[in-house]
């Protein structure tokens, strides 16, 4: 009996450490997920400006802009072996580390080879953050993949919108491009400090699993179809910031105008990642918020399509609200798998995948637009791609798990 307050403390302390832990990684991992964006969307605003204080060929400003889909899809694939063998604490403090000196790197030089490779530096930094993180989320709140989600997908919308926003206003006060882009090494190199705590808590590695390698992957259905609606979401996604402008200023907007509404849309994903996972984790699966989004898009599209004239930003809400699939998506990673290992694997093969499918579509509605001079057979194929994405969301979306179709494929088998 005497022994019995001494176990009530220990219980209390243990309690009271589980707890701290747990702010530390939610801490961690929005410090981390702010930072995933910065190396992309802080460039598209400063491009001018860098093509001729770097000397750089549109080849070369085509390959920037082309480079975050190209990391996310390399890098991205082989994060979870990299996992496997560092550690998933340790290895996203590295990923954050690469990011933060790929960023400084780049702000500092003068040469377009060497800013094209410190960019490639700093996109494979935030494509191993892209996967270990719904990992992460998996391991240690497997009961609260919704409200994580949340958490996840609104710091990584928050930190898009500032880098897109800050950077040209920092760049004007500072009379410097370099100072504008240096900022965002520096907030990289804070979101590492947590993961410098966490190197305590490195969780256990089965470094011996293979069972949910990429290989395996290439053979499962869900995974395809998690795959497939992962790249048509992100192809409107980048369709739509990539060409939002030019449809509104062929409409007859102001370029001011169009940016104003451009800023909106943008914003606009902050709320909705908030909405959509909160609402999605209601339902006993996936499938209603699926069709609910694809409506908004489907409503948004036909809109900017028909009657853009007077009423574009009613429309731009809409397909801001179908925007998001995309926290949809990363939260199928995590309900569709029942491990840690298999949630890595599943979103490494679907970003990988999905990534080198959306890379696809900006550069389509660019050569259909060029080809026929107008929107029609643009505005087709996101029609095209929204029927995809409703057939693939269906199939993904419903209450499955990875494991149990690889279980009854090698019992078939």
């Amino acid at each position: 009996m005497e022994d019995l307050p001494s176990m009530t403390v220990l219980a209390q302390e243990s309690r009271g450490s589980n707890t701290r832990l747990a702010w530390l990684l939610v801490l961690g991992i929005v410090l981390a997920a702010l930072n995933l964006r910065t190396g992309v969307t802080s460039v598209g605003p400063l491009l001018d400006q860098l093509a001729a204080g770097l000397g750089m060929s549109s080849v070369g400003t085509g390959l920037l802009t082309t480079l975050p889909v190209l990391a996310f899809a390399s890098v991205g694939a082989i994060t979870p072996t990299l996992a496997r063998r560092i550690g998933e604490h340790r290895l996203l403090l590295l990923a954050l580390i690469t990011l933060g000196a790929g960023l400084l790197v780049r702000s500092l030089v003068g040469s377009a080879p060497v800013f094209l490779v410190s960019s490639a530096v700093a996109l494979s930094g935030g494509a191993v953050g892209n996967v270990l993180i719904p990992t992460l989320i998996k391991r240690h709140f497997p009961a609260r993949t919704g409200i994580m989600t949340t958490v996840y997908t609104t710091a990584l919308a928050v930190g898009t919108m500032l880098a897109a926003a800050a950077t040209v206003p920092i760049e004007r006060a500072a009379g410097d491009w370099h100072v504008a882009l240096g900022v965002w090494a520096a907030l990289a190199l804070v979101a590492a400090i947590p993961w410098l705590a966490l190197l305590r808590s490195e969780p256990e590695r089965d470094t011996g699993s293979r069972d949910a390698g990429i290989r395996t992957l290439l053979r499962s259905r869900l995974a395809w179809m998690i795959a497939i609606y992962f790249g048509t979401q992100s192809m409107i996604a980048y369709i739509m910031f990539g060409w939002l402008a030019a449809m509104l200023t062929d409409n007859g907007y102001t370029t001011p105008e169009a940016g104003l509404i451009l800023g909106v849309f943008t914003a606009l994903n902050i709320p909705v990642s908030i909405v959509v996972p909160m609402v999605a984790s209601r339902f006993r699966d996936q499938r209603p918020p699926v069709v609910g989004l694809v409506a908004f898009y489907t409503v948004g599209f036909l809109g900017l399509w028909f009657a853009p004239a007077s009423t574009a930003m009613v429309w731009v809400v809409f397909v801001a609200v179908g925007m998001g699939s995309f926290p949809l998506a990363l939260m199928m990673l995590g309900l569709r798998t029942r491990t840690p290992e298999s949630t890595a694997a599943l979103s490494a093969f679907g970003q990988s995948a999905g990534y080198l499918i959306a890379g696809a579509g900006p550069l389509l509605v660019g050569v259909l637009r060029e080809t026929t001079g107008g929107w029609s057979l643009p505005f087709g194929m996101i029609f095209v791609v929204l029927v995809v994405q409703l057939l693939t969301g269906l199939y993904a979306g419903r209450a499955r798990y990875l494991e149990d179709e690889r279980d009854a494929a090698r019992m078939t088998g």
